[in-house]
């Protein structure tokens, strides 16, 4: 008897507790409802309980929109990376946002388009386009699955990856990128992207592996803001392993080089792709720490800089150097051309990184003299910042 009482008690409680958190009526229908014994009334105030706790864990209103994933599948399964790196670059989507948003003048915001792929997967797409501060600023996130097509299974395997040509071969791929187009010259492009990869072989064995990197680039030189953003990358890199940075950054300056123009992209930052070591819990916080360093290494150039007195002949330059970036972007990225290659490809998202306006004119060659040639002298050689 005593048994049976602690029982009623049991339950008693987590009926009381349950009621504190529902309308009365809705109560009321539970308690009266037809055929209702003490093990159901328990057995439906645990379900409850446990889908109000799992609703209360995943606060979508952190992110620009919705996770692709369905919220309560991420969070049945939190140690699967392919949930771990979408949560991951949802968070980081939503901070730069809304970090740039408070650097506009008039409070001018991303649209949000949130969008499915029929083929497997969809993504977040971010642009403020017309600002004061920002002519155009994109900051993408996708999350995508199908089979590879044979071009990309071409272009891994021409790095050294083991596949298969002429088998399906299903894949995994999520990851965050942005490019910033600012208004004013002084201030910087920045460009980065942080992704994460999965091939199913036909044995059933994944491979996987991360890649990503973050780089600037400016219209005019300012030696101090080049400082500040390599020692801020360098300083995430050291926290993993200290020969990063070097390797990293080395990678960096050979990838964005402009080959037919003989000149980088930028001045550089950190670049890496394969990466599946020391293991794939290590990859994932170094990735982490990468993509958490971009508002530090890049904000403060900004707010030293969206202020600064322009004119034509700045933003001409601008717009030439924009032009280079748009010439390595269709014609070298291994990024723009998997997006291209890949079936049911979004181009909205994947051309974001082209900006609204860019020059080219014929044979044209600054002063050396002038801080135009000062850049190009830099982008033609580049140079250690720390």
């Amino acid at each position: 008897m005593n048994a049976l009482r602690h029982t009623i008690s049991i339950v008693a409680l987590g009926t009381f507790q349950l009621g504190r958190r529902m309308k009365s009526q809705h109560l009321h229908g539970l308690l009266l409802g037809t055929g209702l014994g003490l093990s159901t009334i328990a057995s439906v105030t645990y379900a409850q309980a446990e889908a109000a706790k799992v609703s209360r864990k995943l606060n979508v209103s952190k992110f620009m929109a919705e996770p692709i994933t369905d919220s309560a599948v991420l969070l049945s399964d939190q140690d699967n990376m392919r949930h771990r790196m979408e949560l991951m670059i949802m968070e980081i989507q939503a901070d730069f946002c809304r970090a740039l948003e408070s650097e506009e003048f008039n409070g001018q915001k991303f649209k949000v388009d949130r969008w499915l792929r029929k083929e497997g997967g969809g993504g977040v797409t971010c642009v403020l386009q017309d600002g004061d501060v920002f002519e155009k600023a994109g900051v993408n996130v996708s999350v995508v699955t199908g089979s590879l097509p044979p071009a990309a299974v071409q272009q891994m395997r021409s790095r050294g990856k083991d596949l298969a040509e002429n088998v399906k071969l299903p894949f995994f791929a999520s990851g965050v990128s942005a490019v910033i187009h600012p208004r004013n010259p002084h201030v910087p492009t920045i460009h980065f992207n942080y992704r994460y990869f999965e091939v199913e072989l036909p044995d059933g064995s994944k491979q996987w592996w991360f890649g990503g990197g973050t780089d600037l680039t400016p219209y005019y030189l300012d030696e101090s803001d080049a400082r500040h953003f390599h020692k801020t990358l360098k300083s995430a890199c050291d926290e993993h392993n200290t020969s990063y940075y070097p390797k990293f950054k080395k990678w960096c300056d050979d990838y964005f080089h402009i080959k037919h123009r003989n000149e980088s992209r930028g001045i550089g930052g950190i670049f890496f792709d394969d990466i599946d070591e020391p293991n794939q819990e290590g990859a994932f916080k170094f990735v982490t720490s990468c993509a958490r360093a971009v508002i530090p290494s890049y904000l403060p150039l900004v707010q030293k800089h969206k202020n600064a007195d322009y004119g034509t002949k700045e933003r001409e330059w601008q717009l030439l150097r924009r032009g280079r970036y748009v010439e390595f972007n269709l014609i070298y990225d291994r990024g723009t051309k998997f997006g291209l290659y890949t079936p049911g490809a979004r181009y909205e998202s994947i051309l974001m990184s082209l900006p609204l306006h860019a020059r080219w004119e014929y044979m044209h060659e600054p002063k050396a003299t002038s801080k135009e040639g000062d850049l190009l002298m830099v982008l033609r050689n580049p140079k250690e910042w720390v």
